[in-house]
């Protein structure tokens, strides 16, 4: 493979001359612009705006573009007296934990190949450094004119750098998420947790484009007879209110049938069924609505929070009526006992009154007894 960039890797005190190498290319199948008319080519031609005329590679060069619309020069002899350390060298700079980077700041990935037979060790130390630590290298270099920030780590037995954008160049998310409060619910979690069960890993290495595949068939189609067969329409996904319960529900079904597998070979799964949710009636206003005694629920055979309260109040209704029986019965106690006193007190009162008179018939008689002897005398 050609080499991009050539420089080192500054490794503390240690320089690892290197080669720098494309590590993905591009297989989109590209096309011309040609004038519909007659198949003519359509070619961009760099022409001076001041001579009117084209020029080649070799005249031209950099400017800078300033607000009022003037041109500054920028010549290759400014850009290589700048004070830039990375120019010929990937500095690293500190290592981290791969889950420190955002995969937002991830851009183009390239291969670093030792250059020379005196760069093999200081190469093969910093490789087995990576692997051993389980981090990553961040470092700062210098490429096609601007400075940039890199990632190294190992890809199999070789050194790969992941170019990186700078945190500044990374948009906040302001005004992309949802406006309103969306509520999802747990059966739908559920549903999307089958769902990704279902489908569960991919081998990678087994996906491919199938839009390129398409356009390479469809241009040997035309090469050979000139015609081709248009696809059925596929039907359009978007622009629908949908069911989310159901099409979960589906997706998991759909899923499982593709696999060859049942909603019983699933382990730790249930078999999901299409379920139409009830479509909104609207009641009317005269139409009272019917009241539903509530009834304990039983779950795993324990009572529901309101069988506890009843079960719990029951035994307070036995206590009042024992506390009510026990006034009851001391009330006719102290009655019987008032009840027991008058009766005592009139016959206490009885016998007194008859030994009052007794007591004043005797004396009369005395008295009567006294009075006939004194006249007799």
């Amino acid at each position: 493979m050609r080499s991009i960039w050539n420089g080192a890797i500054s490794f503390g005190l240690v320089s690892i001359p290197i080669k720098l190498v494309n590590a993905t290319e591009n297989h989109a199948v590209s096309f011309r612009q040609i004038h519909t008319e007659d198949g003519g080519r359509i070619r961009y031609r760099k022409v001076c705006e001041l001579e009117d005329r084209e020029v080649s590679s070799d005249e031209i060069g950099k400017g800078y573009e300033d607000a009022d619309g003037s041109i500054i020069p920028i010549t290759e002899d400014d850009l290589a007296s700048l004070p830039i350390p990375t120019a010929k060298t990937i500095e690293i700079v500190s290592f981290v934990p791969a889950d420190h980077i955002d995969p937002l700041q991830i851009s183009t990935a390239y291969y670093l190949a030792a250059s020379g037979a005196p760069a093999l060790k200081p190469y093969t130390l910093l490789r087995e450094a990576l692997k051993r630590s389980r981090k990553v290298a961040i470092a700062k270099f210098a490429l096609r004119g601007r400075e940039r920030l890199g990632m190294l780590r190992v890809v199999d037995d070789v050194i790969a750098m992941h170019g990186l954008l700078w945190p500044d160049e990374i948009r906040a998310t302001d005004g992309v998420a949802p406006e309103t409060d969306v509520q999802v619910r747990e059966a739908e979690l559920d549903l999307a947790d089958a769902l990704m069960d279902t489908l569960g890993e991919v081998d990678m290495d087994a996906l491919h484009d199938d839009y390129r595949e398409a356009v390479e068939e469809m241009i040997a189609a035309k090469l050979d007879g000139g015609t081709t067969t248009a696809p059925a329409p596929a039907e359009p996904r978007g622009g629908k209110v949908i069911d989310l319960m159901a099409a979960l529900e589906n997706s998991v079904r759909a899923a499982r049938t593709a696999r060859g597998e049942t909603g019983d070979e699933t382990e730790g799964a249930t078999d999901a069924e299409v379920t139409d949710l009830p479509a909104r009636r609207t009641r009317p206003a005269s139409t009272p609505r019917k009241s539903t005694p509530a009834t304990p629920k039983q779950v795993g055979g324990k009572k529901s929070t309101a069988a506890k309260k009843t079960a719990a109040a029951a035994p307070k209704k036995s206590t009042a009526k024992k506390s009510a029986a026990k006034k009851t019965t001391a009330a006719d106690r102290s009655a019987a006992t008032k009840s027991t006193a008058k009766s005592t007190a009139k016959a206490t009162a009885r016998s007194s009154g008859t030994s009052a008179k007794k007591t004043t018939a005797k004396k009369s008689t005395s008295t009567k007894k006294t009075t006939a002897k004194r006249r007799a005398s």
